[in-house]
């Protein structure tokens, strides 16, 4: 029997010691478990925020950086974005969001957060496709989610692609030689993905009767039109081959595609494959 009270003893001072902790743990918080897991959600919360953006183009970038949830509140049906008139489902997106993405091109932006109430952080995008300035802004986004690994993973296998189109569309050039390019002014980044020469550019506003003297006068073989803002034929009666430029990437927010359908695009203008 003594050796039996002997073997009890140390149990009850175990189950007291540890009550006496799970008490000190739920009083004060001092025990170390409750602090790791607040510590690893608050770094789950850091590694995917909540990001709202405007369209498809801010959304692909955001994706890009390694963002995972992401809310796009104008829809691809809109043609021109500036013109969207934001619904009431939009603000309530936006007072959950933590980031807003925006361009500077769509001025009701500071509006969705500010009547949404949100404490988010509204953040304006350089939309370009420009492979450099796509690189620069997936990074910087990145830095500002804290999913600088993802978007540096992504920039990785982008720049293995960008090569491979523009190697693709240079190999496409008539005779060899780079050819001269007019560019809408949201477009000038796809001629530099075919390595063509810009010798001009247009827009947003339509051409106007002196423009089009000039702009003729450089004897392009190509214009680059944003297949979003066009107004129809720039260079009439040049022989110049105008070909649609899409900047929008779709819903599924892969800037990706938007490089290949400008290549194949380009390819076929230049009479290849």
């Amino acid at each position: 029997m003594a050796r039996t009270r002997v073997r009890i003893a140390p149990l009850a001072a175990l189950s007291a010691a540890l009550l006496l902790t799970a008490g000190c743990a739920d009083g004060g918080g001092t025990s170390s478990e409750p602090t790791a897991a607040a510590s690893a959600g608050a770094g789950e919360r850091k590694a995917k925020p909540v990001v709202v953006v405007t369209t498809t183009w801010e959304g692909a970038f955001a994706k890009a950086a390694g963002a995972e949830n992401v809310k796009v509140i104008v829809p691809q049906s809109v043609h021109h974005a500036p013109d969207y008139d934001p619904k009431p489902s939009d603000l309530a997106a936006v007072a959950q969001a933590d980031f807003v993405l925006y361009a500077p091109f769509e001025p009701y932006a500071a509006k969705i957060k500010e009547a949404a109430g949100s404490r988010a952080k509204l953040v304006e995008v350089n939309l370009d496709n420009d492979a450099d300035k796509v690189g620069a802004e997936v990074a910087r986004l990145g830095a500002l989610f804290g999913t600088e690994s993802a978007a540096a993973q992504w920039k990785s296998g982008f720049d293995g692609e960008y090569a491979r189109l523009s190697g693709e569309v240079k190999a496409a050039w008539p005779g060899g030689t780079s050819p001269n390019a007019v560019s809408q002014v949201f477009t000038v980044w796809a001629a530099k993905l075919a390595g063509a020469t810009t010798v001009g550019s247009f827009g947003p506003e339509p051409v106007t009767p002196a423009q089009l003297a000039e702009l003729s006068a450089k004897k392009p073989s190509l214009v680059l039109d944003n297949a979003h803002m066009s107004t129809g034929t720039v260079l009439p009666d040049t022989g110049a081959r105008q070909v649609k430029i899409v900047n929008y990437p779709g819903p599924d927010l892969d800037l990706l595609p938007v490089y290949r359908n400008a290549a194949a695009e380009l390819k076929k203008a230049m009479g290849g494959s």
